[in-house]
């Protein structure tokens, strides 16, 4: 099913996707992330947007936008993060994203953080060539809290 995976740059009709996507209530217990309101969202796409280091694509299966997959600095290390919508989940689509997107990206290692209980995303990473190499607590302003695993690539392909 995911062989009808493609990336393409970011288009403003995407945001509207992206932002309820994040705003799904399984999927933020899955990422252990909170969803943005639609002021905190647009701020936050205005920066990713316009950052110098970032690299950001959507994610499109089979004619629709599925999610996005993006990469970043961050304290000197070079991050991949990726968010498919829920309706998406299930058919290899971050496998097949991720895949495509480290050819994208040429910066290595990249380092993914993926709350434990996220079995699911863990499996994608590893699938890639991730490799945990450490662990964290994560505990947020907002009362979000647990933990997750470092996972890194180095030179390694899907």
């Amino acid at each position: 099913m995911a062989n009808n995976v493609t990336l393409r740059d970011v288009i403003e009709s995407d945001l509207s996707v992206f932002f309820e996507h994040q705003a799904d209530p399984d999927a933020n217990r899955m990422a252990a992330f909170p969803p943005r309101d639609k002021e905190a969202f647009d701020a936050h796409w205005a920066k990713v947007l316009a950052t110098k280091t970032g690299l950001i694509q959507t994610i499109v299966w089979d004619g629709y936008v599925a999610g996005n997959i993006g990469s970043w600095e961050d304290s000197g290390e070079r991050k991949v993060g990726y968010w498919i919508g829920k309706e998406y989940w299930g058919n290899g689509i971050a496998s097949a994203a991720l895949s495509q997107f480290l050819d994208y990206d040429p910066f290595r290692p990249l380092k993914a953080h993926v709350v434990k209980s996220n079995v699911a995303s863990i499996r994608v990473l590893q699938k890639c060539g991730f490799i945990v190499t450490g662990e964290t607590k994560f505990d947020e302003p907002d009362g979000h809290n647990g933990e997750e695993l470092i996972m890194t690539l180095g030179d390694e392909r899907c």
